[in-house]
């Protein structure tokens, strides 16, 4: 069976690519169309485009959660900080018009247990490690 090839709003990655920042934009949602249409960080673009092509590049290593996946970041590794750490993150096209920050979580899962003798009900609340 063939597999399905990859479209993101009826576009096809190598039109994506093709596509401007501009462009890309418009096919995103509000919040990130009006992001990419106020600039993109120069400074990370051309990082990304500097590693176009190589085999096997290094991280880009970033404290920036806000930036939006663009279709030229496919393929490529950030480190996102998390607030006490830096996150791999493999760039997939199906994050496509999302923020890079929301695949590197910030916050520890709650897990609720039994409070012991003497203790208050607020102490249930165990942060998992």
């Amino acid at each position: 069976m063939a597999r399905k090839e990859f479209t993101y709003r009826g576009k096809t990655l190598p039109e994506l690519k093709q596509m401007s920042l501009k462009e890309f934009g418009e096919l995103c949602g509000t919040r990130a169309k009006r992001s990419l249409n106020r600039g993109f960080n120069q400074k990370i673009l051309k990082r990304i485009e500097g590693l176009q092509g190589k085999d096997n590049p290094k991280p880009i290593r970033t404290h920036k959660r806000d930036l939006i996946v663009i279709p030229q970041m496919i393929g490529l590794t950030f480190m996102v900080y998390r607030g006490n750490e830096f996150v791999r993150i493999d760039v997939k096209p199906k994050m496509l018009g999302h923020y890079i920050g929301e695949f590197a979580l910030s916050r520890k899962k709650l897990a609720h247990g039994k409070a012991g003798i003497g203790a208050t009900k607020s102490s249930t609340a165990i942060t998992a490690k």
